[in-house]
């Protein structure tokens, strides 16, 4: 049997929190720009490329944390080295941080996204301002992505 360090094991934790939580957000989030996409387009066919384009825009925080759960995996667990679980704590902390930034930043980016898509059936002059109003959602996951990488950066990980 193989015995993994404990900063090995908290570091895979991190990874995971990292592609799970923001890929919770982003899934709920697209789930509910889908289904305002979805009513849109019965209403008015012309809307199914603008309900695409809304519908995909709370994908960036699963890529976000895709991105930030590789970096841990890259320079902890895959360097092949033994963790101190000092490491392992945080790659805990960067996973979390992109983590539940991204859950929050992906489900509200999908409400607003619904919304505007419903707004832009009724006015397609809304469309620029509904990508606006969409992406203001974003900035949360950007926050949680930079401190990520911040605690990489500086407890060591990307040192």
């Amino acid at each position: 049997m193989v015995e993994i360090a404990l900063g090995t094991a908290l570091a895979a934790i991190g990874a995971g929190m990292a592609v799970g939580f923001a890929g919770l957000g982003s899934g709920l989030g697209q789930g509910i720009a889908a289904a305002g996409s979805v009513g849109a387009v019965a209403e008015d066919e012309d809307m199914f490329a603008r309900g695409i384009i809304f519908t995909a825009l709370p994908e960036t925080q699963a890529i976000y944390g895709f991105l930030i759960a590789i970096l841990i995996m890259v320079f902890t667990i895959m360097a092949g080295k033994v963790l101190p679980a000092s490491l392992g704590l945080v790659a805990i902390g960067a996973g979390a941080a992109i983590g539940f930034a991204g859950l929050g930043s992906g489900m509200g980016q999908g409400i607003t996204a619904s919304s505007a898509v419903g707004a832009v059936v009724e006015n397609e002059d809304m469309f620029a301002r509904g990508i606006i109003f969409t992406a203001l959602s974003e900035t949360q996951a950007i926050y949680g992505f930079l401190i990520a990488i911040l605690l990489m950066v500086f407890g060591g990980i990307l040192g």
